[in-house]
């Protein structure tokens, strides 16, 4: 069960991250740009823990 929850969690995180960089590419602002990758990767190191 926690593990479903974790890789709901890292989904989450990922779509959240996407989205950041998506609105964030309009007015090209640097720091929300760093915040949304990081967001991916932490979502996509959930994802690769068993």
């Amino acid at each position: 069960m926690f593990s479903v929850l974790k890789k709901l969690l890292a989904t989450c995180l990922i779509g959240f991250g996407l989205g950041i960089l998506l609105v964030i590419l309009l007015p090209l602002a640097g720091w929300l740009f760093i915040v949304g990758c990081t967001v991916i990767l932490v979502g996509l190191l959930f994802l690769c823990q068993k």
